[in-house]
């Protein structure tokens, strides 16, 4: 009876081996021939630390080699070409010709979706650069940027301005004061000394008040304003009268102490430059930022695929052992319980292998998310495969001039330095502020009038025969002064703040360069003991494993050596894995990107 319930559960165990290799050989039947780590150990040169020689046992047999017909029926389509938009291809075209290009299509036929995609990694940064929608949101922050500059230059635009009045006034009679009367020089004595009440008849009045003019504001702080007005008075139901008056008029007021001077007034179109362009920098930063996480995130993918290659080769190897202690079992040379252990190897290296595959599948999504490709859902079929080789070489920094090289080059720098100027323009401009008011103004007018048309008058107003001007001086002075005062002393302990922030901020660089290249050099150093861990396990494992098949060593023993193999496999993708985001963040650190962005720097053996 036990023997029976054990051959049950070993054919369950079997089924249940075939069907998860044939639901993850999705993912394998896209994957390079050769194992990741095999790749790596190619293109590595034999002077590069520690060779890798190749384990003398035979590779098992693969999974695409196992199910060449489950391969065969899967259809692969070639990648499908993304067309741009409506908007992106009618925006360059002339106004007459939108109309027309902006006619419904015809209906397109959807393309499948490929099952596997080979991605460089300018690729990936290509594909970032166009359809991050983090980049997306922080194009839009130098167009804010740019409004502000628009809205304080255009504190000086020049003011057309124009006014007309129209009225009606009908007074009735009204007593006046009394009056002595003196005639004027050279007139008649008749009326001299005679004293009278004068008496204001009914009077119909009809006015016309209408000016133009245009106001133009100075940088220096002075505003000059030219205007023309002109007016009709009519007169009726009393004593009829009507005139027409015209001028034209100038005048000035220039302030003297606050408000006054170039600097002062266009302090607002400076500090809204030097903020533009730290919006200019933070967003070739958040570029940056994103080109940085891009490149983690395809490394991260490249180990992803590495572990679940090593997990394949475990379980096959585990598989294998199986099949081979069948064999012995059922030709009496192995006891029985060896099988039951070789089936515990294969059980547990399946679970390894269904996890591997689970993060290979949240690492594809992730870099889908950055990349926002409409080609590449989040749920998408399609694999992701990276196909870019890792940089397997060993850099010799200088670090005090890769350190000045960070200060010069990092952008958040930059960025502290800009908002600094931007500080001292707004020190000066509240300090002239504390500064009491003196304006000085001055008008000038030339007069017209006439009593008949208003061509003459205006004729008179040309002429300058009529003037009228006046020169004044106005003054302010607050008794405390605080709120200004206030203004100021907080605008400089502000920028006293920026200037220790500068300070500790270089030397963040400083030991952000420092700890990168010491990551750098660290896993450089992993790479080199992995590779010899992975030899060494191997050759043991082949150890343990012929010592298994004369009898000396039991079944736990070589899945022990097998696992240590394949643990030793993990941490060399891993190692390399770190060792290119070791040179991002190196990168990141100097303000650039590194490695793949064509930087030219020196290595060293």
């Amino acid at each position: 009876m036990n023997t029976v319930t054990h051959r049950q559960h070993r054919i369950v165990a079997l089924l249940f081996a075939t069907l998860s290799l044939t639901a993850c050989s999705y993912y394998f039947d896209t994957a390079p021939n050769k194992p990741i780590s095999s790749r790596v150990q190619a293109r590595l040169q034999p002077d590069e630390g520690v060779p890798l020689a190749p384990l003398s046992r035979t590779p098992p047999q693969t999974v695409e080699q196992a199910l060449p017909a489950f391969k065969a029926s899967r259809p692969v389509a070639p990648p499908p070409v993304q067309p741009e938009s409506a908007a992106t291809l009618t925006q360059h075209l002339p106004p007459d010709l939108r109309d027309l290009a902006s006619e419904p299509e015809a209906p397109r036929v959807a393309t499948p979706a490929p099952a596997s995609q080979e991605l460089s990694l300018s690729d990936v940064r290509g594909m970032a650069l166009t359809n991050n929608l983090d980049l997306k949101i922080a194009q839009y922050d130098p167009l804010i940027a740019a409004t502000a500059v628009s809205q304080e230059q255009a504190k000086f635009d020049d003011l057309i301005y124009a006014k007309a009045k129209y009225g009606n006034k009908n007074t009735p009679a009204k007593n006046l004061d009394v009056v002595t009367f003196t005639p004027a020089q050279g007139s008649s004595n008749a009326l001299k000394g005679q004293v009278d009440k004068l008496t204001a008849v009914p009077q119909n009045t009809e006015i016309w008040d209408i000016e133009a003019g245009v106001v133009i504001p100075l940088r220096t702080g002075a505003k000059v304003t030219l205007s023309v007005p002109f007016d009709q008075k009519q007169e009726s139901n009393g004593v009829a009268s009507e005139q027409y008056q015209s001028a034209l008029r100038f005048s000035i007021s220039q302030p003297l102490l606050r408000d006054a001077g170039i600097a002062t007034n266009v302090a607002g179109i400076r500090i809204a430059r030097y903020e533009q362009q730290a919006v200019d920098v933070k967003t070739r930063l958040q570029a940056i930022r994103v080109l940085a996480a891009i490149e983690r995130g395809y490394w991260g993918l490249y180990v992803a695929w590495g572990e679940l290659d090593v997990r394949r080769q475990q379980y096959e190897n585990a598989a294998n052992n199986l099949a081979m202690v069948k064999k012995r079992v059922a030709e009496g040379i192995t006891a029985q319980v060896e099988l039951n252990r070789a089936e515990i190897g294969v059980a547990e290296r399946m679970e390894g292998l269904i996890t591997t595959e689970t993060t290979l599948k949240i690492r594809q999504r992730q870099l889908k998310l950055m990349l926002n490709n409409p080609a590449l859902g989040l749920d998408s079929v399609t694999v992701l495969i990276p196909n870019t080789p890792p940089s397997l070489v060993d850099f010799n920094f200088d670090r005090e001039q890769l350190a000045q090289r960070a200060l010069a080059g990092r952008l958040e720098l930059l960025e502290l330095e800009l908002k600094l100027a931007a500080d001292l323009t707004k020190i000066d401009y509240l300090e002239n502020q504390t500064l009491p008011m003196f304006m000085l103004d001055y008008s000038y007018a030339s007069l017209g009038r006439d009593s008949n048309a208003l061509g003459d008058a205006f004729g008179q107003s040309v002429s300058g025969d009529y003037q009228d001007w006046s020169v004044g001086m106005r003054m302010e002075i607050p008794l405390s002064n605080e709120l200004r005062r206030a203004r100021l002393d907080r605008a400089v302990q502000e920028r006293l703040q920026r200037l220790t922030t500068l300070e500790l901020r270089e030397l963040t660089v400083r030991r952000e360069i420092y700890d990168a290249l010491d990551q750098l050099k660290q896993n450089w150093q992993r790479i080199l003991a992995t590779r010899q861990l992975v030899v060494l396990a191997g050759l043991n494992y082949d150890a343990e494993l012929k010592q298994f098949k004369e009898g000396l060593r039991t079944m736990t023993e070589v899945l022990e050596s097998l696992t240590r193999l394949g643990e030793a496999q993990l941490r060399e993708v891993r190692a390399i894995g770190d060792y290119q985001i070791a040179q991002i963040d190196l990168a990141f650190a100097t303000g650039t990107l590194l490695g793949h962005s064509r930087v030219d720097w020196e290595v060293g053996g």
